[in-house]
């Protein structure tokens, strides 16, 4: 495979691309199982999806670092099962990436899913449609621009990743080496250029998908109010 497959800006996007995808899933999943159920350990339950939010990156890159570390409970299963070795490989990146960036879908498609009425739904169970086709042609398209949302900032959360990645994959060039990861290896061996050139790199692609999301928003927002 080329060197080109391996820049800094490849694997972010590789990275950025697999997690998100994940995190859709995941994040819509358990939002839509939990939107309308109440049962007695939801709000720890919650509170644990977004704890990664709120913990400083090294802190949850530790406790990844604990969980699927060679010895860890996790890896040394993956280890010995699947001889899959997450830490210092870009599957560490990724994982990284999904656990920050996670709390952001959850939020997103929490808050969407929760703002449905729930007659519309109801009135697709008297007709006789099952939950997946409720889901499907209810739920998930009223939700849609509250998903997109936390796709698009999980997406440039997982871009941005460094403190986490760093102590779950560590750095290793062409391998796991990421823009936040040549950004900041480069300053410390003095390649200012080389670190500024990165810099406006992952700035640009973070300002572009941030103004995307708020021009589709506003757009959508006008023509909703031209139909009502």
């Amino acid at each position: 495979m080329s060197t080109l497959s391996y820049t800094p800006l490849f694997l972010s996007l590789k990275v950025a691309a697999i997690s998100t995808s994940i995190v859709f899933l995941a994040g819509v999943l358990f939002a839509y199982l939990l939107a309308r159920r109440n049962f007695f350990g939801k709000s720890f339950v919650e509170s644990l999806f977004l704890l990664p939010l709120v913990l400083p990156p090294t802190v949850v890159g530790f406790g990844l670092l604990v969980l699927f570390g060679k010895n860890g409970p996790i890896g040394s299963w993956l280890l010995s099962w699947f001889d899959v070795q997450v830490v210092f490989s870009w599957i560490g990146a990724v994982i990284a990436s999904v656990v920050v960036s996670f709390p952001l879908m959850y939020q997103s498609a929490a808050a969407s899913f929760e703002s449905l009425d729930p007659r519309l739904e109801n009135a697709a169970r008297t007709m006789g449609a099952s939950e997946w086709k409720v889901f499907w042609t209810v739920s998930f398209p009223l939700a849609w621009p509250g998903l997109l949302a936390g796709l698009v900032l999980s997406f440039a959360r997982g871009l941005g990743e460094f403190g986490a990645t760093l102590m779950l994959a560590g750095y290793i060039p062409g391998k796991t080496d990421t823009i936040p990861m040549a950004i900041y290896f480069a300053v410390e061996a003095g390649h200012m250029e080389k670190a500024t050139f990165w810099v406006i790199i992952i700035v640009a692609l973070g300002f572009s998908t941030i103004m995307w999301l708020n021009w589709w928003t506003k757009r959508n927002v006008r023509r909703f109010a031209k139909e009502t």
